[in-house]
């Protein structure tokens, strides 16, 4: 069948289900629930791949998903060494269940960004031996004894990572993370807020900070064949393209700012952005305008959304044929190099 391709798709194994210490997220993902009941359906719908979720594809039109490691993952886990070794797990996990049935599913690497060269050496091992189509990270590392510090992977020490990613030609999808206990004490910006928390604000504020930074940062210009991807409709960065270059390109500060292009270019040159969980038809006709159809991509956010909901929107999207077609599939089958026919 030809069906749409869905790329942010969400399972966990059942060692990062004790890993992930879901228990401190319920409260936060479901406000006055039950947490035990909420919490077992919600693992529940993580570690299913060959049985309802592959139902709903084939109900609803899904030919094909890109799995990863739910968010946190490695980047939840301060200690490097048992973030190594979650990353090593959670990936030959996923490379099992991807074997049971590739036509229909792939995987993306879970990686720890402790360090560059951690990360380089899992993200080709995933790659080169376990015939994955890429990594996603989880916004910032956290690092310190009590997971205080937050580490992001805009700065020279992960060039060597980067570079990694260029020599391989797969791309790394950027997914948010939710707030740190740190950040939720009484005083914090989200501690006397916690309803801001989460995909509806917290998730695109936090992340898309990180994406300014990576795309400000020269990586682009130091390794130009990287790719990475954001999903939500971009994070709502491509909303504010306008603004963020008007300002970067100022006189004043064209000659001092660490890149050589404006945002813009970077985002038509080496971002892709997806529908995870954005399902606006307005929102992703104006991401093809501002972006490009070749850079907008398909994808529902499993299990966090449902299948029926992503493709019933879909189904509803009023694009010409061949851009409908592009989003759905022939984008991703491009820039993941998919073993897929177009």
């Amino acid at each position: 069948m030809k069906g749409t391709i869905a790329i942010e798709e969400a399972i966990i194994d059942q060692a990062g289900v004790q890993a992930h210490s879901f228990a401190q997220f319920q409260s936060l993902m479901r406000p006055g629930g039950d947490p035990a009941s909420g919490l077992s359906a919600h693992e529940k719908r993580l570690l299913d791949i060959h049985d309802e979720r592959l139902q709903k594809m084939d109900e609803h039109g899904v030919e094909y998903m890109l799995l990863s490691l739910t968010s946190p993952g490695c980047q939840g886990e301060a200690d490097p060494e048992k973030a190594r070794k979650m990353a090593q797990v959670a990936n030959d996990y996923l490379a099992r269940e991807v074997k049971k049935n590739p036509k229909r599913f792939g995987g993306f690497a879970a990686l720890s960004m402790h360090n560059a060269q951690d990360a380089a050496e899992e993200l080709r091992r995933a790659v080169k031996e376990l015939g994955m189509f890429g990594g996603l990270v989880n916004d910032f590392q956290s690092k310190g004894a009590n997971g205080e510090e937050k580490v992001y992977f805009d700065t020279p020490d992960y060039d060597a990572f980067w570079e990694t990613v260029q020599e391989l030609n797969v791309p790394i999808y950027l997914h948010p993370r939710y707030a740190i206990p740190q950040d939720l004490q009484p005083g914090t910006r989200y501690g006397d807020r916690k309803h801001l928390l989460g995909a509806g604000v917290q998730f695109h504020l936090d992340l898309s900070w990180h994406l300014y930074a990576i795309c400000s940062s020269g990586i682009f210009d130091r390794f130009p064949k990287v790719q990475i991807v954001a999903g939500h409709l971009g994070e709502n960065i491509p909303f504010n393209l306008w603004r963020a270059d008007h300002w970067i390109n100022h006189p004043f500060k064209r000659g001092s700012r660490p890149m050589k292009h404006d945002y813009g270019y970077y985002w038509k040159h080496n971002v892709s952005i997806t529908t995870s969980g954005n399902f606006n038809t307005r929102g992703l006709k104006y991401c093809i305008e501002e972006l490009g159809l070749d850079r907008c991509l398909y994808a529902i956010d499993t299990p966090y959304e449902t299948i029926e909901e992503g493709q019933n929107w879909w189904k509803s999207v009023d694009l010409p044929e061949d851009q409908k077609d592009a989003v759905a599939r022939k984008n991703a089958i491009r820039l993941f190099n998919l073993p897929l026919k177009v």
